[in-house]
């Protein structure tokens, strides 16, 4: 006898600036058909995000019905559907099920979204984070743990006693997109399809030199006079210049304290750069624990639970442009 299909029983959105991610999933958090697009939330204007889910989601609609939608990333920001708020650290499951919005949508259905969180204890000005909430729960908050969650806006987090303790950000994904794409060394550089992992062990080198105490903004110039120098050739120097960024974020995360040699660090993230930090963190003497690739989604599909079966979400209110 053929084994029954599964039957979807939501959809989780991880909505973020630049791309849009979509995923059906059934009961037991298997995910079922994905849909991904570089649709961000930068690219589909204001009072546009309920037309744009719509489309994109319409075959599932089609032929499953209005299933519950949960939302998390910066769709939920300022410059997103709507501007959830910032739960305050150290926050754990409740915390963010007591803070969800369910938002009600023209055609009957409705979308719950998740909020961020922020550390008011980060100086000068409290931190903040979108999404990457979800990832943390979804790796699991069931043990004290140091977290580093790699991105254009790297975040190091502590998990303890069942919570999100505390957290800090590092624009590394960010400053290695300017360098490679809008200075000098974009005139010079040849990237490579597949990374070139001596030239980023390099460039981990140079980030841990003991010797070397001046910071990312000295040692930055080293891409260039490498090349001048001869020992770097072009098609090194962007695997470079990734090893010494992400080198000096831990570089920097260890003098934050963050970590020591000898601990345990998880890391979650895609395939890719889930190697660059795997690889980062065993040169500073760390031991990685690589995270499951669908954190994000767990995550928010058990804060979701939660404010479901509690009934403490948000009452439905219409989206922009619809009158109850």
């Amino acid at each position: 006898m053929p084994e029954a299909t599964p039957s979807p029983h939501c959809i989780v959105l991880d909505w973020g600036t630049t791309n849009f991610r979509a995923v059906l999933v059934d009961a037991s958090g298997t995910i079922l058909d994905r849909i991904e697009t570089q649709d961000g939330i930068q690219s589909v204007p204001k009072s546009g995000f309920e037309a744009a889910l719509a489309e994109r989601i319409a075959p599932w609609w089609a032929a499953h019905g209005l299933l519950p939608i949960y939302a998390s990333g910066m769709i939920g920001s300022r410059n997103g559907w709507v501007e959830m708020p910032y739960v305050a650290a150290p926050a754990g499951i409740e915390d963010f099920a007591k803070a969800v919005r369910r938002v009600a949508l023209r055609d009957g259905g409705s979308i719950l979204f998740i909020p961020g969180l922020t550390d008011t204890a980060v100086k000068p000005f409290a931190d903040v984070m979108r999404g990457e909430e979800t990832q943390l729960v979804g790796f699991g908050l069931d043990r004290d743990a140091t977290v580093v969650l790699p991105g254009t806006h790297s975040k190091w987090a502590r998990i303890a006693q069942g919570r999100i303790a505390s957290f800090r950000t590092f624009v590394t994904g960010e400053i290695f997109g300017i360098v490679s794409r809008h200075s000098f060394l974009s005139q010079v550089a040849k990237p490579q399809a597949l990374p070139d992992w001596t030239a980023f062990a390099r460039g981990l080198d140079t980030a841990r030199d003991p010797k070397a105490a001046s910071g990312l903004l000295s040692r930055l110039f080293s891409v260039r006079t490498g090349w001048l120098a001869g020992e770097l050739d072009a098609g090194e120097m962007t695997d470079y210049l990734s090893g010494l960024v992400v080198g000096s974020e831990f570089r920097e995360a260890r003098e934050l304290g963050w970590f020591k040699e000898g601990q345990e660090v998880g890391i979650i993230g895609a395939e890719l750069m889930a190697e660059v930090y795997r690889r980062a963190a065993e040169a500073f003497g760390l031991k990685p624990r690589l995270g499951p690739t669908d954190a994000a989604m767990r995550g928010c599909l058990a804060i979701a639970k939660v404010a479901e079966s509690s009934g403490r979400q948000a009452k439905a209110k219409p989206a922009a442009g619809v009158t109850s």
